[in-house]
């Protein structure tokens, strides 16, 4: 009988576990220098605090941007971002994960400037085999101008999840069962720009960028990779299932995971492929999977 309460208890101990430790781990504040590398513009890159901040300047000549040192294949992926006040219609505040084929995989942060007084939207997208038009716009629950917010991506062979201070607000899972093709043999580089995109940026191009108001500044730091450096041996990235990433409780979100994403969906969601019956005659097929409809 004791032998058989001990069983019950360790059956019962690890589906709490599975159930409740499926947050990301917290993230490591390192600085710049440690993990990124400007890519261009290199004048428009202001550092403070011995490299744990910078800031990006965009004015009418250039925008500019950084990079990961390493290409990566799986992985957490966070940073802190303080987008730009004001009057920042026309800009576009990114931060995403790239491969560099031309069939690409990639995964979007694209943070759409507003005009004073108007939110900014966050567009997420995610292309794979180089098939992008994933597009799903929310609104914030906060004005990010005003402090650092935590922007995450965890990707590992079973799903990618968005995460903004730790709440999910989207998840695409590997679907490949269903025709859909996933990032899962494409490493992929860290990318982090800000640009000028005001033929599409804000209210659909029509509203554009104010270069009176430059330069226009974003703030950025807490530059934490947690991924398998695929530079050299990218089979080994896929297939070690030693990372805490890569373990079974991150398989999926758990119950309370899914309830925050359905809080976003339900109100601050303002674009979904999913239900966009005009653009998408059929439904996609990882659109039920993802409890997007």
């Amino acid at each position: 009988m004791n032998f058989s309460l001990s069983i019950l208890f360790l059956i019962l101990s690890s589906l709490t576990f599975a159930a409740f430790c499926a947050t990301p781990q917290r993230p490591v504040d390192v600085p710049f220098g440690r993990n990124y590398v400007p890519t261009w513009a290199f004048d428009h890159i202001k550092s403070f605090n011995g490299g744990s901040e910078i800031q990006l300047l965009l004015d009418e000549y250039t925008g500019t941007g950084f990079q990961s040192k390493g290409s990566y294949l799986f992985g957490h992926f966070s940073m802190n971002i303080k987008m730009v006040p004001g009057d920042s219609a026309g800009t576009v505040t990114a931060f995403y994960l790239s491969s560099q084929n031309e069939e690409h995989d990639e995964i979007d942060f694209e943070f759409l400037g507003n005009r004073t007084g108007q939110p900014y939207i966050l567009q997420t997208n995610v292309f794979t085999g180089g098939q992008g038009d994933r597009e799903q716009r929310i609104y914030l629950w906060f004005d990010p101008t005003k402090a650092y917010h935590r922007y995450s991506v965890l990707w590992n062979t079973y799903q990618i999840v968005f995460l903004v201070d730790n709440i999910p607000i989207r998840v695409f899972k590997n679907n490949k069962d269903l025709g859909v093709k996933f990032p899962f043999n494409q490493a992929m580089k860290v990318y982090n720009s800000l640009w000028n995109a005001d033929d599409w940026a804000t209210r659909g191009g029509l509203e554009k960028t104010d270069w009176s108001k430059a330069p226009f500044i974003a703030g950025y730091k807490s530059f934490h990779i947690d991924g398998c450096e695929a530079s050299v041996n990218a089979k080994f990235c896929g297939t070690q299932g030693k990372r805490w990433w890569d373990q079974p409780e991150f398989r999926d979100l758990d119950a309370a995971q899914w309830r925050r994403l359905k809080w976003v969906r339900r109100k601050y969601t303002i674009y979904n492929y999913c239900t966009d019956r005009k653009r998408l005659p059929q439904i996609p097929p990882e659109c039920t999977r993802d409890r997007d409809i």
